[in-house]
């Protein structure tokens, strides 16, 4: 093909500029003649769309091609074309020129396509092409960029402290006001400035058509501590717990009375009880057994179905520990804490499960979708807040806490109701932790300290609760539960609510602002997540490590494991059996504790959950299923058992159950207890098995721990034992032992277990009345227990003894069958009395 030269494009350059302005491409290399005709006739016959397209729409769109002005073209003109597309780099204009392309003709071969370059979309996740939002076309006009440098370090602000009697119910009576139904917010000024309140809501507003995932990536983008989120845990919740557990010093996993000393100590034999209501999945419930492990359990109660507690996502903590409660009718309940019967259930559970004495803490975490009305959610979610803070008047003990999520407090309901809770407690703060996202209306109110004679406030909004219900369906409404006239009447709580709701809304506009500056910049963020989650971490004391399922392991493996090296021999002895032959080693009788036995002992290995696993004892080590049983332990839980039959009733009427007895405790949830002394292993034993057991649960196999005697007081076991017919008897009574709570089991003799190791021994000084360890080889005495006088498991168990009540041996006075050659009840006893007697006659230290 022939080229064209330089001249003949010229002159169809000049050509085409007789009849319009045209923009031309310059060729990089010269086209063939029939290629330069085909496009001198589309250059013609496009002259009228040519003109069109030079409108001022059309002269700002930008083109891919040289600016080569015609001669009578202006110099005005052709500098204003050569700026008009300075946005596109030559590299792109040449490669669109090589392919033919002319400005304002069509492509293709013979021009039928499009003239216009495709813009840029400014299209935004799933919003409609080519919607422009109101609200994002200019700026909110606040000020966003003088917000305080992100910082771990936190303040918290109190109430003052309530000089206020507490009401009584005849002046409560009065307080409740009922009036029109009311679904507005932007007049509720008495505890904010109309001109904060008004901001807040056209800041909210604006984000109304936003597609949510194009706000989240924003909000994502703008707040320095999104990136802490869960942590290891199961959701943004635990991590929000962990936040104000460390700001306010630790006052829900190491709460402390008004003088400041501890509620409970994790040596002692107390569980820290704590409830957490509202709070499917249960994040709070999952930081607590995480920093807390077995010396805790928890109550909760939420509402069936998908947002229902998620126990098998406690990766971190022990779920085994938690109890869900909903309500009447227990696990069969709704868990909906509106219906007044479900708290009152709640409550009872509570008392029946802590001694009557109440929880510690409770933690409330409600919140439901309030999609398209989110300025609504304060008036929407009144009951919800109402019955939580009723619920912890229910269920928290004189001197315990209380935390609860609220949202925005501008009605004088949600004021009346956070007024209520200064009166009863001691002291009261309004917190957002700089784990909730400071652009929500989410904050927490933390109670600290309950007072005592609560009971006429709790009564008060138990009535409250059910005037609600009541008008549910109607046009009227629960206004206020405190006269308004007594709110601001109370002007040190009035200035501090003012003060707390202006503070909070001046930091919602704030990061609303900035997430809407954040929304029409993406190129925006904050360059400090990484280290501020760094430092968070630290100063909470959180590990920073990732979410990981618990790995799962064979039990022999986890069993190595957990008894560290110890030989397993130690584990193989078989007991001493106690006759009239061994009675002799019974000769330091104050060194001895005794348990009455129902079964073979074996070992219980937990995995977690139902994951429990046998042993015999016995080589080689072989761990077996625990089948047809239904029991949950912690994982690394490591016993000495028995499985017991228990009894319930007589006769026909006779109920069994198979049960687990614990004899002593090696390895509890991780906890290696095994060289402690043997009264504090059974002390944290019982502990334990309160913390795992689950009355709630009529389905599940008991569990508890064996009662234990002193050999001194040995008389106390024959007082327990009596003949009773069982089904399997044959009419005939059977020699039976009753527990603690009535059932009873056939027992099959006595453990007598030696807690002081050799060459110690324990003696009673008449001189000074106590007890006091005498050492056999170096004839030291101590009032103060030497701890290489402390037998651990090991030496307990090898050095433990066994007296088989088998037949001929009589321990009750109605057995009439008699082996003169086998120990009695009576060749014990009185061998006891009369070493009791030689030991009391050493004198002390």
């Amino acid at each position: 093909m022939k080229k064209s030269s330089p001249a003949a494009m010229m002159k169809r350059s000049l050509n085409a500029a007789d009849e319009a302005p045209k923009w031309k491409k310059a060729k990089r290399d010269e086209a063939s003649s029939d290629e330069d005709d085909e496009s001198s006739q589309r250059t013609t016959s496009h002259d009228s769309s040519q003109s069109e397209s030079l409108s001022d729409t059309e002269d700002q769109r930008p083109s891919f091609s040289k600016l080569s002005a015609p001669q009578n073209a202006s110099s005005s003109e052709a500098s204003q074309s050569s700026t008009q597309f300075s946005m596109y780099n030559s590299v792109s204009q040449k490669l669109m020129a090589k392919m033919g392309f002319k400005e304002g003709e069509g492509l293709g071969k013979f021009g039928q396509g499009r003239r216009e370059i495709v813009e840029a979309s400014t299209q935004r996740g799933r919003r409609g092409l080519g919607l422009t939002l109101e609200g994002f076309k200019g700026d909110l006009n606040v000020e966003w960029k003088d917000e305080p440098d992100a910082s771990a370090l936190e303040e918290v602000s109190w109430f003052p402290e309530c000089t206020t009697e507490m009401p009584d119910s005849d002046e409560l009576r009065d307080w409740m006001t009922i009036g029109k139904r009311k679904l507005k917010i932007e007049d509720e000024t008495e505890f904010c400035s109309e001109e904060l309140l008004h901001l807040l809501l056209r800041c909210k507003s604006v984000f109304d058509d936003l597609e949510g995932e194009e706000m989240r990536r924003a909000r994502t983008r703008s707040n320095p501590y999104e990136t802490i989120r869960g942590a290891f845990f199961l959701n943004r919740a635990a991590m929000k717990m962990a936040n104000m557990d460390h700001v306010f010093d630790y006052m829900f996993t190491n709460p402390k009375d008004s003088q400041g000393k501890p509620l409970f100590r994790d040596r002692e034999s107390e569980l820290l009880y704590f409830g957490d209501v509202c709070a499917g999945p249960g994040g709070f419930s999952e930081y607590v057994l995480w920093r807390k492990r077995w010396h805790a359990k928890g109550f909760g109660m939420t509402l069936k179905g998908a947002n229902d507690f998620k126990l098998e996502d406690f990766y971190s903590a022990p779920s085994e520990l938690f109890e869900p409660y909903y309500g009447e009718g227990g696990i069969d309940g709704d868990g909906d804490i509106t219906r007044p019967e479900n708290i009152s259930a709640f409550r009872n559970f509570v008392l029946e499960s802590t001694e009557k004495r109440g929880l510690h803490f409770l933690m409330a975490d409600g919140g439901f979708s309030v999609e398209g009305q989110e300025n609504l959610q304060e008036i929407l979610s009144k009951q919800l807040l109402l019955c939580q803070i009723l619920t912890a008047l229910s269920v928290v003990r004189t001197g315990g806490h209380f935390v609860c999520k609220t949202f925005d407090l501008f009605t004088p309901f949600s004021v009346g109701l956070i007024y209520l809770l200064y009166l009863c407690f001691e002291r009261v703060s309004l917190f957002k932790p700089v784990t909730s996202r400071p652009a929500n209306s989410e904050r927490y109110v933390v109670c600290k300290n309950l007072k005592p004679g609560s009971d006429a406030v709790r009564d008060y909004l138990f009535k409250v609760n059910l005037k609600l219900n009541h008008l549910r369906q109607s046009e009227s409404d629960v206004t206020d539960v405190v006269p308004l006239e007594v709110i601001k009447g109370d002007t040190d709580f009035f200035q501090h609510m003012m003060d707390s709701n202006e503070r909070h809304c001046s930091v919602q506009i704030k990061a609303l602002a900035k997430i809407h500056a954040y929304v029409r910049d993406t190129t925006l963020s904050e360059p400090r997540q990484a280290d501020i989650r760094k430092e968070c971490l630290r100063l909470w004391g959180i590990p920073d490590q990732v979410r990981v399922a618990p790995s799962s392991s064979d039990p022999k493996s986890k069993f190595y494991e957990l008894i560290n090296g110890t030989d397993v021999d130690s584990f193989n002895s078989r007991p001493t059996a106690l006759n009239l032959k061994t009675l002799d080693k019974l000769q330091h009788v104050l060194d001895h504790r005794c348990i009455v036995g129902g079964g073979e002992q074996i070992f219980l290995l937990g995995l977690g959950k139902s994951q429990i696993y046998t042993w015999d004892g016995k080589s080689p080590v072989r761990w077996r299923k625990l089948e047809s049983f239904k029991l949950e332990l912690p994982r690394d839980t490591l016993l000495s058992v028995e499985i017991v039959q228990e009894l319930k009733g007589e006769g026909k009427a006779q109920r069994r159950i198979n049960a687990v007895h614990v004899l002593d405790a090696l390895v509890l949830n991780g906890t290696d207890v095994r060289d402690q002394h043997f009264n504090q292993r059974i002390q944290m034993a019982e502990k334990f098995v309160k913390a795992v057991s689950k009355p709630s649960r009529p389905d599940m196999n008991p569990i508890r721990v064996k009662e234990v005697y002193r050999l001194e007081e040995m008389d106390k076991i024959f007082v327990r034992l009596e003949m009773k017919v069982t089904k399997s008897s044959g009419g005939m009574p059977r020699l039976s032992y009753t527990g603690r709570d009535d059932r009873h089991f056939l027992p099959s003799g006595l453990y007598i277990i030696k807690t002081v190791r050799d060459p110690w021994t324990m003696a009673f000084s008449k001189s000074s009345m106590k007890k006091f360890f005498y050492n056999k080889q170096t004839k030291q005495s101590t009032y103060v227990m030497d701890p290489t006088a402390v037998a651990p498991f090991h030496v307990c168990h090898q050095e433990r003894l066994f007296w088989a009540w088998e037949e001929g041996v009589r321990v009750h006075d109605s057995q009439n069958r008699v082996d003169p050659q086998k120990l009695s009840k009576d060749n014990v006893l009185s061998f006891i009395r009369k070493h009791c007697h030689q030991w009391e006659s050493r004198d002390g230290v």
